[in-house]
């Protein structure tokens, strides 16, 4: 029995020990009613993101009576919901992408060092909680936060390493470098 127990406490330190390592922010949070026969019943939606500002992060949406208890279950269900995001230098995208949900539309592009994060609401919770540090990121369409955020996460799973990128096309890595560069050089000039 008190090794049971000792275990569950063990168990338990492991568990804070590991969600110590996540960022978590709060996006939005909503009153929402529920119409019952004497009236009506309030409770309240959070939508949370959570990052452990190394490349991966998730989003989460809760309901609850309480604020408190709505923003755990949000937490909770982002940390189910975790994606990994491959970044180049651990600060930026490796390149621009597109993203979309319902009306909403976003726009990440990578930038130079020292840029910062230029993106509205949502996304610059995301980006926070996900760990980089140079964007700029558009966003037209729907303003609603959940579209926002949904549509950052299809942007986001669209990212890919150029390495990846290399083995898809059936060439070397090197070779796809190189032509990035020359491409690079000859825009500039």
């Amino acid at each position: 029995m008190a090794q049971e127990r000792r275990g569950s406490r063990e168990d338990r330190q492991n568990r804070e020990e590991r969600d110590s390592e996540f960022v978590d922010k709060l996006v939005a949070i909503n009153r929402v009613a529920k119409v019952v026969k004497g009236g009506r019943r309030f409770g309240f939606a959070a939508l949370v993101v959570v990052g452990d500002q190394k490349g991966r992060v998730g989003f989460g949406h809760g309901k609850a009576r309480e604020v408190p208890e709505a923003i755990r279950k949000a937490t909770e269900a982002a940390k189910r919901d975790l994606i990994f995001v491959p970044l180049r230098g651990g600060r930026t995208l490796h390149h621009d992408v597109h993203g979309r949900h319902g009306a909403g539309k976003v726009l990440l592009r990578s930038a130079k060092p020292g840029t910062g994060i230029i993106a509205g609401g949502p996304m610059r919770a995301v980006f926070e909680t996900l760990g980089v540090h140079d964007v700029v990121a558009k966003s037209t369409g729907s303003s609603n936060p959940y579209n926002m955020v949904r549509a950052t996460f299809d942007a986001l799973k669209n990212q890919m390493h150029p390495k990846d990128i290399a083995a898809q096309r059936g060439m070397k890595y090197a070779t796809l470098q190189s032509r990035r560069v020359s491409a690079g050089v000859a825009s500039e000039e």
